[in-house]
């Protein structure tokens, strides 16, 4: 079955977001609770100024989301199945590479 250009255009969009180990690691970090950009930030170990913009990227491809806290925002995932579709995609490409021989990762080239 073929799949309609707007499911292409949302797997790229993700992708592209996942393509960043910094907003691998946001997705990740919110996935386990909503956070504030100063303590992601002081998490991830990268300045605020970087942080932001890779939130931006992330709220762009409408996977994260502000909630206004009082003077703060805070960042959350865009919808719970997101936490649940990173978990089952890490542990799917965790078990792939442990079968993986460093033999055959050196024949493909693709990563």
């Amino acid at each position: 079955m073929l799949t309609v250009a707007a499911d292409i255009d949302v797997l790229v969009r993700f992708g592209r977001a996942l393509a960043d180990p910094i907003r691998c690691r946001i997705l990740l970090a919110l996935r386990e609770a909503p956070a504030y950009p100063a303590d992601l930030a002081d998490m991830l170990g990268v300045s605020r100024t970087r942080l932001s913009n890779h939130l931006a990227c992330l709220r762009d491809c409408g996977l994260v989301v502000t909630v206004p806290d009082g003077r703060r925002t805070r960042y959350e995932l865009a919808d719970e199945r997101l936490g649940h579709a990173l978990e089952d995609l890490l542990s799917a490409v965790v078990a792939v590479a442990e079968d993986r021989t460093c033999a055959d990762a050196a024949t493909e080239g693709c990563c």
